[in-house]
């Protein structure tokens, strides 16, 4: 446990490390769950367009999957494992380019890789292949914004890694449910 943890801190600061202004501001940006706000009413309003009544089962499961990504993720496993964050820990002090503010005071997992990954992997599962290069936005998206957590210096990439598996076995779950409630009401597709 002890190597998996330090080849964990080892990535975190090869990663963390590749700092410049043009990317601290990027990574703030993709980092604010605030300005992904029109991209998700986007979402809502196209898939209410496109699916109708579908849309409704579909939506309240994304949010079942992406709240209980949050909720474990945030409210049972930080608190019991009580994982510093990188820019809270003493041995790491001297290397962390924070970025902007550190966060609570536990990392592990990260919610933004779990609400992220939960949201990208459960229209993945659902959406037909004709959706093929929304599905690859989605899941590039959820990358790119778990990715932005270790480089803003508050998340190690395990942290990371275990919030996408997270937000992805939700999805699942919710995938399944869905699936099972277009099998027992058909009426829904219609």
């Amino acid at each position: 446990m002890e190597e998996l943890e330090q080849l964990d801190q080892d990535l975190f600061v090869y990663l963390n490390d590749m700092q410049n202004p043009f990317w601290d501001a990027v990574m703030v940006f993709v980092s604010n769950k605030y300005v992904w706000i029109p991209f998700y009413l986007g979402l809502i309003v196209y898939l209410v367009w496109r699916y109708r009544k579908q849309s409704i089962p579909m939506l309240l499961l994304a949010i079942v999957a992406v709240g209980l990504a949050d909720f474990v993720a945030s409210g049972v496993f930080k608190p019991y494992f009580a994982r510093l964050r990188p820019c809270h820990d003493p041995e790491l002090s001297a290397v962390v380019n924070i970025v902007q503010g550190c966060g609570g005071r536990f990392g592990f997992m990260s919610s933004h890789a779990s609400t992220g990954f939960a949201l990208a992997v459960f229209f993945n599962l659902i959406l037909s292949d004709r959706y093929l290069i929304f599905k690859i936005v989605l899941v590039v998206w959820a990358v790119v914004v778990s990715y932005s957590r270790i480089y803003l210096g508050v998340h190690y990439p395990g942290d990371t890694i275990g919030g996408a598996l997270l937000g992805s076995f939700f999805a699942y779950c919710c995938s399944l449910g869905y699936t099972i409630l277009l099998n027992k009401y058909p009426s829904l597709i219609r």
